[in-house]
């Protein structure tokens, strides 16, 4: 296969990651988890399910989950028999392989034997990490075909602090996403009414589902301040490398909507259309967060060490 068409491979997997993410955010936001039952791969022991809304949504995020498993097999073959030279790429391949084979197995789980809202939240964690390996495989390969091999310029260089920095902002803000994962599979999010404040307070009384959702806005403002001062740095103290200003403007402003979207699911709570439309724009942009801070944090450690 050439460059290119392993640039396309790579874009096709990264889409189809991203719809199976979209589509595991749907089941759960409608609660559509069991609406085959408690069989898997089957659908009430049928291949074809009969036609239900619910076992619809369920059985669709099902396909696109083993489509996105067979992509993420191709791409992790394609790029280790004509690319291994790319260590980089070939590692994404494999990582987005790995956690689709994790997070497919927790979801067959979570349909055969009911689990933990804790460990429901880890499901999540790792279909994040599977589509955001995804995304840095797609702007890897986008970089490969543009760029080749070629190194950074002697005066184009990433300190260790930078670099430190970048890699508590994606481990930070992994957690954040994990924490939300919890306030949703705890059914935590009329914990608190209103935004900023929580029920009318700054620092309301910690109790139950209340302490579960402050603690994530808590997390939620203090990564919207890791990012700000990371993208801060990276477009001003940064101004050799083009693509790291992107990547921080990227962060700064997807971090941004993700709060305002935050905002959006408290204020359509009761109303059940606009807080499915809310609810899974929140998912999705924090996805696009994570995915954005992981591929940063790679590119600031290959710049750090082409610069020794």
């Amino acid at each position: 296969m050439t460059v290119n068409q392993l640039k396309w491979l790579s874009y096709v997997t990264c889409l189809v990651m991203f719809l199976a993410l979209f589509g595991g955010a749907v089941v759960t936001k409608t609660g559509s988890g069991l609406e085959c039952g408690n069989e898997w791969p089957l659908c009430h022991g049928k291949l074809v399910p009969a036609y239900t809304i619910g076992s619809l949504i369920e059985y669709t995020h099902r396909l696109s989950s083993g489509l996105a498993g067979l992509l993420s097999l191709a791409s992790a073959f394609a790029f280790w028999r004509y690319a291994h030279k790319r260590r980089d790429l070939l590692v994404y391949a494999l990582l987005t392989l790995l956690f689709v084979v994790v997070q497919g197995g927790m979801g067959a789980l979570a349909v055969i034997k009911p689990q933990s809202a804790a460990v429901m939240a880890l499901h999540m964690g790792f279909s994040l990490i599977a589509f955001s390996s995804s995304l840095m495989l797609a702007l890897g390969a986008k970089r490969s075909h543009a760029l080749g091999d070629e190194l950074p310029a002697a005066g184009q260089r990433v300190g260790r602090g930078f670099r430190n920095l970048t890699w508590a902002a994606a481990l930070y803000s992994y957690m954040v996403v994990y924490l939300g994962a919890y306030v949703s599979h705890t059914d935590s999010q009329g914990g608190c009414t209103g935004w900023p404040l929580c029920n009318g307070e700054w620092v309301p009384e910690l109790s139950g589902g209340v302490a579960v959702v402050f603690i994530h806005r808590i997390a939620a403002a203090l990564l919207l301040l890791l990012v700000a001062g990371l993208g801060h740095i990276a477009f001003w103290k940064h101004k050799a490398l083009p693509e790291l200003r992107a990547l921080g403007v990227a962060a700064v402003v997807l971090c941004l909507l993700q709060v305002f979207s935050g905002a959006a699911v408290v204020h359509t709570l009761y109303n059940e259309r606009l807080y499915l439309f809310a609810a899974l724009a929140h998912i999705l942009l924090v996805a696009g967060l994570f995915g954005v801070l992981c591929y940063m944090s790679v590119r600031v450690w290959q710049l750090e060490r082409a610069n020794k």
